[in-house]
């Protein structure tokens, strides 16, 4: 499964990628959730999200990576019962004044777990991602 949406924000690129360095922006990213970041690197941020989805809790755990070009990659660690594998990211684009920022989550769930049934709280998570990220950007 992939899922993109992109949306042009008025902070120029290098004042972008600053506020998406943030560990705040990071939590910000899961709105709906319980946040912590549990290991931090050089370029390596770890979060831990304590969620409600689907009517159930759980937990989920998120490695952050910056790159030196200022886009921000990140990976789920898959050890639940829905993805094997869950990736996405976050790059930014100048445009004249403005930065074109780009949100991509590629996914796939498990054998017994059918796409279009965690399509919908995907796409959700995407826009909350990218509600966040407007409100932090302007």
């Amino acid at each position: 499964m992939h899922l993109e949406k992109q949306f042009d924000v008025s902070q120029p690129h290098a004042e972008a990628v600053k506020v998406v360095a943030r560990d705040d922006t990071l939590s910000a990213l899961f709105p709906d959730a319980k946040t912590e970041i549990i290991e931090r690197g050089e370029t390596r941020r770890t979060l831990r999200a304590h969620y409600r989805a689907l009517g159930r809790e759980g937990t989920a755990t998120f490695h952050f990576d910056h790159l030196p070009d200022g886009d921000l990659r990140f990976e789920k660690v898959c050890d639940g019962r829905v993805w094997s594998e869950l990736k996405g990211a976050v790059s930014f684009q100048e445009r004249g004044d403005k930065t074109r920022v780009r949100i991509q989550l590629d996914g796939r769930t498990k054998s017994l777990v059918p796409e279009f049934t965690i399509k919908g709280v995907m796409q959700d998570q995407m826009n909350d991602m990218a509600k966040a990220l407007r409100k932090l950007l302007g």
